[in-house]
């Protein structure tokens, strides 16, 4: 079993004894970010790219990826950036697999050792069908940071089909996923980013 084989939220909190809820303003604190001109541009033309093609491969490569890149390169100090990464955590609990992307409170670019926030892409655009797998991944980092006496107070996760990005907040000390009620869209990506930016910067 890994990560993709849950499906359901319901099995999730099951198997962990999580409590999922929806939750409005999560990111109520993150401010817009002001992106430069060029970034802007360039994602103009791979978005018209990604969705004339219309494949998560094409989405990934031409939305999602260059969208975490630039979170990266304004965190790149204090944070680093992972895309297909193995996370083997509890194999027996389905806590292992490949992620997407995962991006890490931590500089390190060798090695994984901090992960803050996993991304997932979601499939067949379904981005409510990605809440379980992204849940799974987000305790799966959780348990990754503790063993490694590096415990967050919160970890992260997203589900995105690239042009509809939705986030995720795991409050371990309750037991308790937040999944935010807003969708944020492609077309305000300063938004996405200021919540990606807020995300790593909370994170130390």
């Amino acid at each position: 079993m890994t990560f993709s084989d849950f499906t359901s939220v319901q099995q999730i909190e099951a198997k962990f004894a999580l409590h999922v809820r929806s939750m409005p303003n999560i990111f109520a604190g993150a401010k817009d970010i002001e992106l430069p001109k060029y970034f802007l541009e360039s994602l103009d033309k791979s978005k018209r790219l990604a969705v004339a093609i219309n494949t998560e491969k094409a989405r990934s490569e031409f939305i999602i990826a260059p969208v975490l890149f630039q979170a990266w390169e304004m965190q790149k100090e204090n944070s680093s950036l992972f895309s297909g990464i193995e996370l083997k955590v509890s194999p027996e609990e389905g806590l292992s697999g490949r992620c997407d992307f995962v991006i890490s409170a931590s500089p390190d670019m060798m090695f994984l050792t901090a992960p803050i926030l996993t991304i997932v892409e979601a499939k067949n655009d379904n981005i409510q069908d990605g809440f379980a797998q992204c849940i799974a991944e987000m305790i799966a980092a959780a348990r990754f940071n503790e063993a490694r006496r590096q415990p967050f107070l919160n970890i992260y996760g997203c589900v995105t089909t690239g042009t509809e990005w939705r986030f995720l907040r795991l409050q371990q000390q309750n037991n308790l996923v937040e999944i935010d009620v807003d969708e944020y869209q492609i077309t305000h990506v300063s938004k996405i980013l200021g919540i990606l930016v807020h995300i790593l910067q909370t994170a130390r």
